[in-house]
């Protein structure tokens, strides 16, 4: 079966107005800007109102990717939502941004792979382009991560911000598009990373709430330490899938979760910072929303030009990893 080559042909983001700078961060918990800025690398973070939910996020950012890939919400034939914060538990958030959209003949579910679900939704979205199923498809990584931050936990509640990115895949011409794809997963770390509750395990109730299982749990060191090592080597296993070289890397797009772990990935990779997208600073981790964001701004910004290899490369939860190779 031959299949036919797959890229990205339209990228967008949108993150919302508010901004909670580490400034605003010192009256909430014990913790300063100069402690979080040379831990993690993050300034400020965007933060949705009250009213805003991923799929009002993912929105925004889709009707940008579709603005830039010339193509109508009518004409996509498939929606995959990457997220740990969806709407609700069901109907899925791909399905309320179809409607939303209008894209009435698309299929639409949402993937959970955590902070690497966007290169899971790339690695599912572009298969399906290049069996000849589908024609187009539109990937969204959204994400509310306030909604379920604990603002009292200092060791949390500087990370995370909200936000969305998308990506619309579509058929490239010859030598151009996705040439690999690396993806992983290892659930006996799933402790490490986690909301306990709101599922059939542990569902709902008031000793939960109170309890505080509905915000995200993390053994920070641990979690460093699998991201230090997984990162460099998820991107040199897509690298040999692809038959690329460390130097034939353009531009890296890594998941924005802690400078440190960026800078890692660079020196294992041989690469200067030139070469990486990096807006930690701006926006904090925003899981599934993080590279997808990070990709449209260096679009935006052009960075990115016709024939480069970009390698994407992320972890999350689960534990899971991805990463990916496309020439531009």
């Amino acid at each position: 079966m031959n299949l036919l080559p797959v890229g990205i042909i339209g990228t967008g983001k949108y993150v919302p107005g508010r901004v909670l700078t580490n400034a605003d961060l010192e009256k909430m918990v014990e913790t300063n800007d100069e402690w979080i800025v040379s831990r993690t690398g993050i300034r400020e973070r965007r933060i949705t109102t009250a009213a805003q939910a991923s799929s009002d996020l993912a929105l925004r950012a889709a009707e940008e990717a579709l603005g830039h890939a010339g193509i109508a919400a009518e004409d996509l034939d498939l929606i995959i939502v990457a997220s740990i914060t969806p709407d609700m538990a069901f109907p899925s958030t791909a399905c309320i941004l179809q409607d939303k959209l209008g894209a009435k003949k698309a299929a639409a579910f949402d993937l959970s792979a955590a902070c690497s679900g966007f290169i899971y939704a790339l690695a599912n979205a572009s298969n399906f382009i290049a069996a000849g199923i589908y024609k187009y498809a539109l990937v969204v990584g959204a994400e509310c991560l306030s909604k379920i931050t604990d603002y009292t936990d200092r060791n949390t509640c500087i990370l995370f911000g909200d936000g969305a990115g998308a990506a619309v895949l579509g058929q490239v011409p010859e030598g151009r598009g996705f040439r690999s794809f690396e993806l992983g997963a290892d659930g006996s770390g799933g402790p490490l990373l986690n909301l306990a509750a709101g599922g059939s395990r542990c569902p709902s109730s008031r000793e939960s709430v109170e309890q505080k299982k509905h915000y995200i749990y993390m053994e920070g060191r641990e979690v460093f330490k699998f991201a230090v090592r997984i990162m460099g080597s998820a991107a040199e296993e897509a690298l040999r899938k692809a038959g690329l070289e460390k130097s034939d890397i353009d531009l890296l797009v890594p998941h924005q979760a802690n400078i440190r772990i960026i800078e890692s990935a660079l020196n294992r990779l041989d690469l200067p910072a030139e070469k990486c997208v990096i807006n930690i600073d701006k926006y904090g981790n925003v899981s599934a929303a993080s590279i997808p964001m990070a990709l449209a701004e260096a679009v935006e910004e052009g960075r990115v030009r016709e024939g480069d290899c970009i390698v994407m490369v992320g972890f999350g939860g689960g534990l899971t990893w991805g990463a990916s190779v496309l020439i531009w």
